[in-house]
């Protein structure tokens, strides 16, 4: 079961993330994280700026709208998601 958490004008989302992948793509849950593979090398917030960007281009919201609460320097992070309820974040990513 993924760590999705309602929250006032949206959720939050545990993440795993995967840096320098050969190309972006949202692998499935593990441990309880969605598992997200970034092409992005892990250095001075690129795999960050590419997540937000992929998020946003996956769920067809603005990039403002996702924030890193938690995990920068983390392969794990915890992210905030305003403007989205759980059922549409599990529909446009196309988690069961």
């Amino acid at each position: 079961m993924l760590g999705i958490t309602d929250i006032k004008g949206g959720v939050r989302l545990e993440v795993k993330v995967q840096p320098r992948s050969a190309k972006n793509m949202i692998v499935g849950e593990q441990e309880g994280r969605l598992k997200l593979k970034i092409t992005a090398p892990p250095v001075e917030g690129e795999a960050n700026k590419m997540l937000i960007e992929f998020l946003a281009q996956s769920l067809a919201i603005s990039k403002k709208s996702i924030t890193i609460l938690k995990g920068d320097t983390s392969t794990h992070k915890l992210i905030e998601i305003k403007g989205i309820t759980r059922g549409e974040l599990i529909s446009k990513l196309d988690l069961k």
